[in-house]
C-alpha cells in the first residue's frame, strides 16, 4: 500500500499494514519474561528460553570414560535451532596429583551428542585433594534443530575425582 496526500486509511488498511506489521516485532510475539529473540531464516525470528539447573552434593568417581555420578546431570531440556550456546562448571578435587578431573555435557532429544574432553572443564590438580573450581563456554553448532537436553557427564585419568556446586547453563540459538 502506498500512501497518497489528503487520502484517509480505511480501518482495514490500517490493520493490515500498519497493525499487523507492529505484531511481528519482538515485543509483540514475547510470551515469556526473561526470554530472547534469534533469527530463525530472513526476516524471521523465534523466541527461546535459557535454561540453568545445578547440582551441589559433591560425588565422586573413579571412571575413566564419561559417564554419571550418583546424582546424574544437572540437566535441561531446551527447544533449540542448531546452534546453543553451553556452560558447564564445577568445583573439582582429585585424589592423586597430577591426574586430570573432567565435566562436560551431553546432548540427548532432537540430537544425539557424546560428552567429550573438547568441551569439558579440565582440572588437573598439582597436590593431592586440591580443590579448584573450573568453568567453560562453548558454542555448540552440530545440533538438530528440536527438544533437546544437554546434561553433565563426568571422567578423571586417574584416582578419584569429587565434583560439587555443578552447574549447566544453556542458551539456545
Amino acid at each position: 500500500m502506498t500512501a497518497v496526500a489528503n487520502t484517509v486509511f480505511t480501518a482495514a488498511q490500517f490493520n493490515t499494514h500498519i497493525r499487523d506489521n507492529l505484531n511481528e516485532t519482538a515485543p509483540a510475539k514475547a510470551t515469556t519474561a526473561g526470554t530472547i529473540f534469534v533469527a530463525s531464516g530472513a526476516n524471521s525470528i523465534v523466541e527461546r528460553v535459557p535454561s540453568t539447573a545445578g547440582v551441589t552434593t559433591s560425588e565422586s568417581t573413579t571412571g575413566t570414560g564419561y559417564g554419571n555420578l550418583a546424582t546424574p546431570g544437572p540437566a535441561v531440556t531446551v527447544t533449540t535451532g542448531t546452534k546453543a550456546i553451553v556452560a558447564v562448571t564445577s568445583i573439582v578435587q582429585n585424589s592423586s596429583a597430577s591426574q586430570n578431573s573432567y565435566a562436560s555435557y551431553a546432548v540427548s532429544g532432537a540430537s544425539t551428542i557424546a560428552a567429550t574432553d573438547d568441551r569439558a572443564v579440565i582440572i588437573t590438580a598439582a597436590a593431592v585433594n586440591q580443590t579448584l573450581r573450573g568453568a567453560a563456554i562453548y558454542m555448540e553448532t552440530g545440533l538438530t534443530a528440536g527438544s533437546n537436553t544437554f546434561t553433565m557427564q563426568y571422567r578423571v585419568t586417574g584416582g578419584t575425582g569429587s565434583f560439587q556446586n555443578r552447574r549447566i547453563v544453556v542458551i539456545p540459538l
